[in-house]
């Protein structure tokens, strides 16, 4: 055989040689779900990757048995014209949280969402160590286990799931989440401390995914994810578990663009307080049953919302909505503006 040969046929059974996995398989690996690329195929047989998709279909059933079916039922049923609009989607304080995004509005077109959790990475899972690979599979269970058993990240957790192993940060969980939720990616984008996955949605339609690593405090360094965040307004807001950090002065720019910017507002008691909505501009409803926050943060307590509920005395939420994960304690409020 000639050298030149003998090199040619080296090159190609080197692993540099292989083509890249795509994003969507890479993704579906991660979410427990079977592919197609025979270099990730080949690991599915593996122990490690069968007892991860297990337990992960496991708590996925139950979470979307127990959530998701109510949320997307409650959203058609309540907010039908917000359900199907294309508008973004503003999700701030959200983290990863991409699924509650894509239930409430299923349809937009494109979907916002911010936190300073970093972007972080999914390296060539096939040239993964065995050891190693067991070891992130198993911490990524870990990092979505608070959102599965209740529905929201707890964001000191966050800071030590995601900086553990190769693959880390929020874009393997926004994969799981978009693999999951029947979505097929297209495209991935990875800038500095932002990416932007491309993909199609369950019903066929081009959707995009934004996520961005920023501080929305005053003068946190956000003026640029405002500025991109008011090329798509207005748009469909949801906050959710975001430590009330918009009852305060230090983020009142966040509050303010979300005041302005708004074509519907879906929120728990922890976003916007509710003395900063002006009745002469919004239209209020309030939906499920609000007992004020959780002990570790009991000082915003809202008197004026616990009466604005014993007022319109809503009925239940039918589902977990903010920090209390009972059903029963599920509370959000839809803001519309006149």
């Amino acid at each position: 055989m000639k050298l030149a040969t003998l090199f040619l046929a080296a090159a190609l059974a080197s692993p540099l040689a292989r083509a890249a996995q795509s994003p969507d398989e890479a993704a579906r690996f991660l979410a427990g779900l079977p592919v197609r690329e025979a270099d990730l195929a080949a690991l599915e047989a593996q122990p490690a990757w069968a007892a991860h998709a297990d337990r992960l279909d496991r708590s996925w059933t139950r979470m979307d048995q127990r959530q998701l079916v109510k949320v997307r039922a409650w959203a058609a049923a309540t907010i039908p014209e917000a359900n199907r609009s294309t508008a973004a989607v503003f999700y701030f304080f959200s983290g990863p949280d991409f699924l509650y995004a894509q239930t409430f509005f299923p349809n937009s077109a494109d979907y916002i969402l911010c936190g300073t959790e970093p972007v972080g990475t999914v390296p060539d899972l096939a040239l993964m160590p065995p050891a190693a690979m067991e070891a992130d599979l198993e911490n990524l269970r870990h990092s979505l286990e608070t959102m599965l058993t209740t529905h929201y990240f707890i964001t000191k957790d966050m800071r030590v799931d995601l900086t553990r192993g190769q693959v880390g940060g929020t874009l393997p969980i926004l994969y799981v989440f978009l693999a999951r939720t029947g979505c097929t990616i297209r495209g991935v984008t990875v800038g500095a401390g932002s990416v932007q996955i491309d993909f199609t949605g369950p019903a066929g339609q081009r959707q995009t995914l934004h996520y961005f690593k920023t501080d929305l405090s005053n003068g946190g360094g956000n003026a640029a994810f405002l500025g991109f965040c008011k090329k798509h307004a207005p748009g469909l807001s949801l906050v959710k578990s975001a430590s009330y950090l918009l009852h305060g002065d230090s983020f009142s720019t966040a509050r303010n663009f979300l005041l302005a910017n708004s074509r519907v507002l879906i929120q728990d008691d922890s976003g916007i307080p509710l003395r900063a909505f002006d009745p002469r501009l919004w239209t209020l409803r309030f939906c499920g049953n609000y007992e004020g926050p959780i002990e570790l943060f009991k000082e915003h307590y809202q008197p004026d919302l616990a009466a604005a509920y014993q007022r319109s005395n809503p009925a239940a939420l039918g589902f977990a909505f903010g920090y209390a994960w009972q059903p029963a304690k599920g509370a959000l409020l839809v803001a519309t503006p006149r």
